[in-house]
């Protein structure tokens, strides 16, 4: 194992979190409902903002299999990440021009930057297989999430400065220092990229003849691992599971802060409780390998889903930035130890030669299933006038992902995993 590989693929967690932390989960929520759409009346930016994120995971749902199944093929997941990487970036340090009532341009800017965040996050989780072995997958891992903790964390505190110590810093208004924390975060993003780019490679399983080509045989590998997923029932099972759970999971990181500041908690309260959310988030990250280790993998996220089923009703009953700041730190403890287990567990069931195509074809139903959180939050509050309501629905996601959890058997799906190897 190339330890050096290693370390610069958990770096790119930390490059890329500070667009999950600062653009998806603390400041852009809150300067889309109190500058972008300033406004607009009632809830009515927190619905276009759940909107605003359904649309995205449509166009990423739509790019990903395609994108992962050429990068397996041609032996490119590092060149795609790096593409992505960019548009993501580039969206992202675009934002910085976002001004009053410009909801639309910001709508299409975040878009446009998730589309780079999550497509990039397909090759990025199809390397973790060529990184590590099956006994340090998750490990590994966790390992990485609780980079992006921290390096989401780091950045985030000095993005809280900027915005809070705005007239001390000498910026001319609160509104410019936050246009400059958009910047901050591309820039990170691209910088911390690099040890990924420059260290980490991949073996090609076959060599296609142009673009064209090559999306033509990603599209013909597409079809055939639709087709053949029915002969590989656990895995299909433990999909299943995980659309519900990972829907439930991104709809809490991307809708908590609008949610907040709608029902009336301060801008500094929200960021500071978020910021909590990723330093409490970096040792219980790391935890999770122990736990996972002692009580199996299946178990902790069993206990991760409990807790976030306690999170949602907690946060209806939600009314002051005591209460978020428990719910930040409850978030903190179980978030980044149920994603990382629940990517390892997935690779661990399918076969490692075609690592991108599979993660690929997860993002195509999994960012189809995420359309579901952010619509169902909007749908309700549109329907209601009520948040509130919105939060609460997201029970469903959880409550069923763990039902369907339970009747996944990991080692039969790991030996089916080897079986498709050999196909």
């Amino acid at each position: 194992m190339n330890t050096k590989a290693v370390r610069s693929w958990i770096m790119y967690d930390w490059a890329n979190s500070a667009f999950a932390t600062t653009v998806m989960a603390a400041v852009m929520p809150v300067f889309y409902k109190t500058v972008a759409g300033a406004n607009l009346a009632g809830n009515t930016a927190e619905n276009y903002w759940g909107y605003t994120q359904t649309i995205a995971m449509i166009f990423v749902a739509l790019l990903c299999p395609v994108m992962g199944a050429i990068a397996d093929f041609a032996g490119s997941k590092v060149k795609f990440l790096s593409i992505f990487m960019l548009i993501g970036s580039v969206a992202t340090i675009a934002m910085g021009l976002i001004g009053e009532d410009d909801w639309l341009f910001a709508s299409i800017l975040v878009v446009i930057g998730t589309i780079g965040f999550a497509a990039s996050n397909t090759f990025y989780d199809g390397l973790l297989t060529e990184v590590s072995t099956p006994a340090t997958l998750n490990s590994i891992s966790n390992k990485g999430y609780a980079m992006g903790y921290l390096g989401g964390g780091l950045l985030l505190l000095v993005n809280l400065i900027m915005i809070e110590g705005w007239e001390k810093l000498g910026f001319p208004s609160k509104t410019l220092a936050t246009q400059i924390v958009f910047v901050t975060v591309g820039i990170w993003w691209i910088v911390f990229s690099l040890p990924i780019i420059r260290n980490v490679k991949e073996t090609a399983q076959g060599k296609a003849a142009g673009i064209g080509d090559a999306i033509s045989r990603g599209m013909k590998r597409i079809g055939s691992t639709i087709r053949t997923l029915k002969q590989y029932p656990e895995l299909l099972k433990y999909m299943a599971s995980f659309w519900f759970f990972n829907d439930g999971i991104n709809t809490v990181i991307v809708m908590a802060t609008i949610y907040g500041a709608g029902i009336g908690i301060e801008t500094s309260d929200l960021i500071a409780a978020l910021l909590i959310t990723q330093f409490v988030g970096y040792p219980c990250t790391l935890l999770f390998i122990k736990v996972a280790a002692r009580v199996g993998e299946k178990k902790s996220l069993y206990g991760s889903l409990l807790v976030y089923v306690l999170i949602v009703i907690l946060g209806f009953f939600m009314t002051s930035a005591l209460h978020f700041y428990l719910l930040a730190v409850l978030v903190g403890v179980v978030q980044g130890g149920s994603q990382a287990t629940a990517r390892s567990l997935y690779a661990t069931l399918v076969p490692p030669s075609k690592s991108a195509e599979f993660f690929g074809f997860l993002s195509l139903s999994s960012k189809f299933a995420a359309v579901a959180g952010p619509a169902v939050f909007s749908v309700v509050g549109s329907i209601t006038g009520s948040s509130r309501l919105g939060i609460l629905a997201l029970l469903a996601f959880f409550i069923i992902g763990i039902i369907i959890l339970v009747y996944v058997n990991l080692d039969k799906g790991r030996q089916e995993a080897i079986a498709l190897e050999h196909n």
